[in-house]
C-alpha cells in the first residue's frame, strides 16, 4: 500500500513562527518589525494579530518554541549519562555542540532579555528559562553531593550563560573546552571529588 503524503500547508501560526525563529534569532527582534515577519510567513497581518494579538506575544511564544527545544537538547544529553557529575558537565557538551553551528547566534533567551522591557512577557520568559538552567545545576549538584548546591548552581549557569556569550562574540568555538574544564574545576571543588578530565 502506497503511503498517503501529506499536503497541508503549515498553519498561519506554524509559519509565523518559523518566520519570527529564523528572523529574531539571526537579526534580534528589536532589529526585525512586525511586517517583515509577516512578509516573511506569507501570511496577512490580521493573521498575527488574531493568532498572537501583538508583537510581544508573539516574541514569547517564539521564546517559548525556542525554551521547548533547548529544554528537549539538554534533557536528552543529561539522560545520556549516569551521574550527576557528567549531567553536569553533559549541558556543557550540548552548549559547545552549538557554538559550532554555522548559524549560532548566541543564547536568544539572554538576547531578547538584554533588549525587554522589565516586568514584561518578554522578560518573563527569558528569566523563567534561565531560572530552569539554574534549578537543573542545582537539583545535580545537590544529586552529586554538593556542600552548597545553590552556590554550584548559581556558578556553574554564570557559566553557562558567559560560554554563550563569549563563543559569539570571539567567534570561537573553543570556548567550550575552557568553559567544560571550568565547570569540572567548580563541580570538583563543590564536592570534594577530584577533578576528572
Amino acid at each position: 500500500m502506497a503511503s498517503v503524503r501529506s499536503t497541508a500547508k503549515p498553519s498561519a501560526r506554524e509559519r509565523l513562527l518559523a518566520a519570527a525563529d529564523e528572523l529574531f534569532y539571526a537579526e534580534g527582534v528589536q532589529s526585525v518589525g512586525i511586517d517583515r515577519v509577516i512578509e516573511h510567513a506569507g501570511v496577512a497581518k490580521a493573521s498575527l494579530y488574531n493568532t498572537f494579538g501583538g508583537k510581544e506575544q508573539l516574541v514569547r511564544a517564539y521564546l517559548d518554541t525556542r525554551r521547548a527545544g533547548t529544554v528537549a537538547r539538554i534533557t536528552q544529553a543529561v539522560a545520556e549519562h549516569d551521574t550527576p557529575r557528567e549531567q553536569m558537565l553533559a549541558v556543557f557538551e550540548s552548549q559547545g555542540r552549538q557554538f559550532d553551528r554555522p548559524d549560532f547566534r548566541g543564547c536568544a533567551f539572554i538576547r531578547v532579555g538584554a533588549e525587554a522591557s522589565p516586568g514584561g512577557l518578554v522578560q518573563e520568559a527569558a528569566d523563567s528559562y534561565r531560572g530552569w538552567i539554574r534549578e537543573l545545576f542545582t537539583r545535580l549538584g545537590a544529586e552529586a553531593g554538593a556542600t552548597d548546591p545553590d552556590t554550584l548552581g548559581h556558578q556553574l549557569q554564570i557559566l553557562y550563560d558567559g560560554a554563550g556569550i563569549s563563543a559569539l562574540m570571539d567567534h570561537d568555538s573553543d570556548v567550550a573546552a575552557a568553559s567544560h574544564a571550568a565547570a569540572t574545576a567548580l563541580i570538583a571543588a563543590a564536592t570534594g571529588a577530584p577533578a576528572e578530565a
